[in-house]
């Protein structure tokens, strides 16, 4: 099987960046924010949901020019930019990292950069990038993707990076038991293997 480059895409400005190694692992987060008042009387805060958070995406790169004798700060440099204020667009640039099935949309929060292996007069030849990216969404984009039908009727759902059957079947049916009816209906054989941006069926309950 051939390999598979992992690439961070920038839209604006123009900008292709290949990772050198691709990484061995990445780590999805999601959260919802929540308000906790309390009301005197009760012996705990009353939970009320506020929104939810964007999607981060983890993981280590790893980087090493040894063999060629040049500064890797090459190649690291190009990731740490992408922190920068654009001047055009008054702040840092929308990217994309794309590995195979893995598109993730958003920008560069954190970089955390350890150097570990150098050249005579101190030209770094190794390096590993912490890096976190942090999902992006247009208002427009979140509203397509709020469920605005009720689990008595068929429609249509996009699956979220990191997003399972079983989270699917939670939100539309509030038990995560019912992931197989989702899968029956679209012809999903090993849940595992899914692709995010997926146009899935919520069938209606009978």
């Amino acid at each position: 099987m051939q390999l598979t480059k992992a690439k961070i895409i920038v839209d604006q400005p123009k900008l292709h960046i290949d990772v050198l190694f691709n990484p061995n692992e990445y780590s999805l987060s999601a959260s919802n924010k929540y308000a906790l008042p309390t009301i005197p009387g009760l012996s705990s805060p009353i939970t009320q949901f506020i929104s939810g958070d964007s999607t981060t995406l983890t993981m280590d790169l790893f980087f090493d020019t040894y063999e060629l004798g040049s500064d890797v700060r090459t190649f690291t440099l190009q990731i740490v930019n992408l922190l920068n204020i654009d001047k055009d667009l008054h702040a840092p640039p929308k990217c994309r990292f794309v590995w195979g099935s893995m598109d993730f949309s958003g920008v560069l929060e954190k970089v955390t950069q350890k150097y570990t292996m150098f050249l005579g007069d101190g030209t770094p030849v190794r390096a590993t990038l912490n890096v976190t990216f942090r999902e992006v969404k247009s208002i427009t984009e979140q509203l397509q993707q709020i469920p605005r039908q009720s689990a008595d009727r068929t429609k249509l759902r996009q699956l979220k990076q990191g997003e399972q059957l079983w989270i699917m079947a939670s939100e539309e049916y509030e038990t995560p038991a019912m992931w197989r009816e989702i899968a029956k209906a679209n012809g999903i054989d090993n849940p595992r293997w899914l692709t995010s941006g997926m146009q899935l069926v919520v069938p209606r309950l009978e």
